[in-house]
C-alpha cells in the first residue's frame, strides 16, 4: 500500500511540472511574437525642427500693409498705343490680429481693403491701317472688402531667434461694388457691379525681428484657389452674370507682400 502511494504522488508530481513548463512555453512565445511586432512597426522620425521657440504660447500678434501707387499719363505714346491720356490710382490696407495658441504656432483674423480709380481720357489703339481701336471717356471705380481667418506656423532659421520663416494658411471672403461707364451726353453707357468672391491659400514669408517685440514681414502667395460671383445691371435695365474659378500653383510677383508685426 505505502509503495503504491508512493509512485502515485511521483505521476501527479510530474504531471504538474509538465504542465507548468508548457503553460511556460506558451507565454515566453506569446510574449517573442508581441516583440517582434513591435520592432517591425515603422518608428515616427523626430526632426527636431519645432523644438527652438521662436514665438512663445500665449503671445499676440498685431500688424498690417499699406501700399499706394498712382500714375497719370499725357500724350502718351508706347508701341501700339497712341495719344494715351490717363489718371488713375490704387489704395489698400490690410490689418490683423492673431493670438499663440501654442509655441510658433497663432491663430487670427484680418481685415483689407483695396480701392481703385481709373478715369481714361482718350486711347488709340493701332494695329495697322485697317484696324484701329479708340477709346474715350471711359471711368472705372471700385471698392473692395475682404474679412477671413488665417493659421501661422513659424520656424527659426538655424537657431536665431531673430530671422525666421512661416508659412501661412489662409480662408478669406471678399465683397466688391463697382462701377464703369464709357462715352458722355447721349452716348453714356454705364454698368453697376457687384462681386462676391471665396479665397483659399497659402502664403509663405520671411520674418526679421528689428526689436524684441517688432518684426518685418515678406510674404507671397503660391498656392489657392479663388472663386467670384460678379452681378451686373447695366443702364439699370440689361443685367448680367459671370461665374470664374480658378487655381493658382505658382509664385505670383504680383502677391508680394511687406508689412510691420507687432508682437505682444
Amino acid at each position: 500500500m505505502q509503495a503504491g502511494i508512493g509512485v502515485q504522488s511521483d505521476t501527479i508530481l510530474t504531471d504538474s511540472v509538465a504542465k507548468t513548463t508548457f503553460a511556460t512555453c506558451d507565454a515566453s512565445e506569446i510574449a517573442g511574437k508581441k516583440k517582434r511586432k513591435r520592432v517591425e512597426r515603422p518608428q515616427r522620425i523626430d526632426r527636431e525642427i519645432m523644438k527652438t521657440v521662436f514665438v512663445p504660447k500665449g503671445s499676440w500678434m498685431a500688424g498690417g500693409a499699406v501700399s499706394y501707387s498712382e500714375h497719370e499719363e499725357d500724350n502718351l505714346n508706347f508701341l501700339v498705343l497712341k495719344d494715351v491720356n490717363a489718371l488713375g490710382y490704387t489704395f489698400s490696407v490690410s490689418p490683423y490680429v492673431g493670438y499663440f495658441f501654442r509655441d510658433n504656432m497663432a491663430a487670427g483674423v484680418r481685415f483689407s481693403y483695396n480701392r481703385t480709380y481709373l478715369d481714361l481720357g482718350n486711347l488709340d489703339l493701332n494695329l495697322g491701317e485697317d484696324f484701329n481701336i479708340n477709346l474715350e471717356d471711359w471711368f472705372y471705380l471700385e471698392q473692395k472688402y475682404q474679412i477671413g481667418g488665417f493659421l501661422r506656423t513659424y520656424m527659426p532659421i538655424g537657431k536665431s531667434k531673430i530671422f525666421g520663416l512661416f508659412n501661412e494658411m489662409r480662408l478669406n471672403y471678399g465683397y466688391a461694388v463697382g462701377k464703369n461707364s464709357t462715352g458722355s451726353g447721349t452716348e453714356y453707357d454705364g454698368t453697376y457691379e457687384q462681386t462676391h468672391s471665396l479665397q483659399i491659400g497659402f502664403a509663405p514669408g520671411l520674418t526679421a525681428f528689428v526689436t524684441d517685440w517688432s518684426a518685418v514681414e515678406v510674404s507671397m502667395g503660391v498656392m489657392g484657389f479663388n472663386f467670384d460671383w460678379v452681378h451686373q445691371k447695366t443702364n439699370q435695365v440689361e443685367t448680367g452674370f459671370r461665374r470664374t474659378s480658378s487655381g493658382s500653383f505658382k509664385i505670383n510677383l504680383f502677391s508680394i507682400n511687406i508689412g510691420m508685426t507687432f508682437y505682444l
